[in-house]
């Protein structure tokens, strides 16, 4: 197993800061790339990320540029990168879509400034090569592990797993649903946690938080903890009365939120809604100004 260093970077919200690591000339992962960094220094050849979210992809045009460096990432992931952040409307797109589910229009109008304000510190690299399960990468096997996002990958050598935000060991990854994204995130999510028990690491280096010396156990509680919520929504639905995402999401996590916190918190409820109806336990009407949900 080659040596392996940790960068961590700072982030500006939190959890305060996000992990990159290097391998023999293989940066897994980029930060936001506010500068925190001189890449030129770290003998970089290939930039592998495992998922489109700004801090961990932010920085990889930058990283590139002053490396020299190819960048490889999932095709889809590539493709919902340039969606979100390569198009000038995804704020208006993302409110709209929040106020469909239920969150009053004050809350959900944030989201325009806020992602206007934060697309420009976001470089991504464009064009970069596609990366798909079962390919190589500097000696590294690239893994796929949807559920956090759509197209994460993950990347297998000698039983470590660079694993981006598929397990953190302090707290649950964020499991959302979000517009244009796959059906069933978290249904992605519970089958890559079995892939992961099958393939069993016996170490994953995580984005976040310290490396998991019992990958094993921590999928296992995270399919605990997903069954427990899952019955917890279940739980909140009526037969005879539909509800938003967000009028759930009241019941799930309290009424007591800030804006930011809410919108992440209707994201995840809308996820076991969802994964709740592939399984026939409750049911999505799509009439009106609003989706709603009731129990099966």
């Amino acid at each position: 197993m080659p040596p392996i260093r940790r960068l961590t970077l700072p982030l500006p919200t939190g959890p305060r800061h996000v992990h990159a690591y290097v391998a023999e000339g293989t940066l897994f992962d980029t930060g936001l790339g506010l500068g925190d960094v001189d890449w030129s220094r770290l003998g970089i050849e290939r930039v592998a990320i495992t998922h489109f979210h700004p801090d961990h992809v932010g920085g990889a045009a930058s990283a590139a540029a002053g490396t020299g460096a190819t960048v490889h990432q999932d095709a889809l992931d590539y493709a919902q990168c340039e969606q979100v952040w390569g198009t000038p409307d995804w704020p208006e797109r993302m409110a709209a879509w929040f106020r469909r589910n239920g969150v009053p229009a004050d809350v959900a109008d944030e989201l325009i400034e806020q992602g206007h304000a934060f697309a420009p510190f976001i470089s991504f690299a464009r064009d970069p090569e596609l990366l798909r399960e079962g390919d190589e990468l500097g000696g590294w096997s690239v893994v796929e592990l949807p559920g956090h996002a759509d197209g994460h990958l993950g990347y297998l050598r000698d039983g470590v797993l660079v694993g981006g935000d598929h397990l953190l060991a302090e707290i649950s990854p964020a499991i959302g649903l979000y517009p244009e994204s796959r059906p069933d995130p978290l249904g992605d999510y519970m089958s890559s946690l079995e892939r992961t028990i099958e393939r069993a690491p016996r170490l994953v280096l995580p984005g976040h938080g310290e490396p998991i010396r019992d990958p094993t156990r921590r999928a296992r509680d995270l399919l605990d903890h997903h069954a427990r919520r899952l019955d917890e929504t279940a739980a909140a639905l009526d037969r005879d009365r539909p509800q938003t995402g967000f009028e759930v999401s009241l019941a799930l996590f309290g009424a007591e939120l800030a804006p930011p916190q809410r919108r992440f918190a209707v994201a995840e409820t809308l996820s076991h809604l969802e994964h709740l109806v592939a399984r026939g336990r409750a049911r999505r009407h799509e009439g009106g100004r609003s989706l709603t949900y009731t129990a099966s």
